[in-house]
């Protein structure tokens, strides 16, 4: 077994259709949205499908609440609340067009979904509402809340800061990734995900080429890249801890559709080494 396979485990019962998104939450439990028209939950510790809840239409992003409660919501246009205790879900709101992306903000108890912003208390008895439309990007928050990274399927990166101030918008960049260069010729792939390491701030990207590269953006730097999986790399999460980083190897249909390699979880023990900027000691 060589060293990458064994700091690595594929989840059982992975998803049987493309995986939008993969999210960790309290106590390691990973919450897993996916075109087979299921919201599933994992307990990554005993490497166990705890709860599947099941849609009309592929799913394509999911959120925490709580330890015990998710969002989730896709093409079938619902906004689905789910309770893990009780094994039981309900609709609090709905879209006329696919929900593309479901958030919980704890600082206001609301969530918020899109391809139209709806904001909800996720109560039956006060469900509010107000609508935005918006574009979605694939883009991520600093934890430092000093700025986002956005990503593109240009295999381009841009570090963005939110402060207006001349000094602070001097420090932000952009970079060329995932680009393969064979023979004389250099292969682009899309970026598709982007995670956050929320103690040091580092920040890994997956794209199509099948690696996962993690960065430092203070110091415009590469700390390392993860061994090749066998397709895209569809999404991305950091645990709490900074200890363990999902990783959904599906093919995301960039090249149409061809045969493909089964859709699978990987779970991957990742160190400081790889994930602590080079100046913190």
């Amino acid at each position: 077994m060589s060293r990458a396979e064994a700091q690595e485990y594929q989840l059982n019962s992975p998803p049987t259709d493309g995986i939008s998104n993969v999210t960790f939450g309290p106590n390691n439990f990973l919450l897993v949205s996916s075109w087979d028209s299921s919201t599933r939950l994992y307990d990554v510790a005993n490497n166990h499908l705890r709860a599947k809840f099941d849609h009309q239409d592929a799913v394509l992003d999911c959120s925490f609440i709580t330890a015990t409660t998710a969002l989730a919501g896709g093409l079938d246009g619902q906004l689905k609340m789910f309770d893990f205790n009780t094994h039981s879900d309900r609709v609090i709101g709905y879209h006329q067009d696919a929900i593309k992306c479901v958030e919980w903000n704890s600082e206001v108890n609301l969530a918020v979904s899109d391809s139209t912003v709806r904001y909800r208390t996720g109560r039956q008895s006060s469900d509010k509402e107000q609508s935005a439309t918006v574009r979605r990007l694939i883009t991520a928050a600093f934890p430092n809340k000093k700025g986002y990274v956005l990503s593109s399927c240009e295999g381009r990166v841009a570090v963005e800061y939110l402060d207006p101030n001349p000094e602070a918008q001097k420090k932000k960049y952009a970079f060329k990734c995932h680009r393969i260069k064979e023979e004389g010729m250099e292969t682009i792939y899309p970026v598709n995900t982007i995670s956050f390491h929320r103690r040091y701030n580092t920040f890994a990207t997956g794209g199509c080429d099948g690696f996962v590269n993690i960065w430092d953006s203070e110091n415009k730097k590469r700390l390392c890249q993860l061994h090749r999986l066998p397709t895209s790399i569809a999404s991305l999460s950091f645990n709490d801890d900074g200890n363990m980083l999902a990783i959904a190897s599906s093919y995301t249909f960039e090249l149409g559709d061809k045969e493909h390699p089964a859709d699978q979880i990987y779970i991957r023990q990742v160190s400081d080494a790889e994930t602590r900027p080079k100046s913190v000691s």
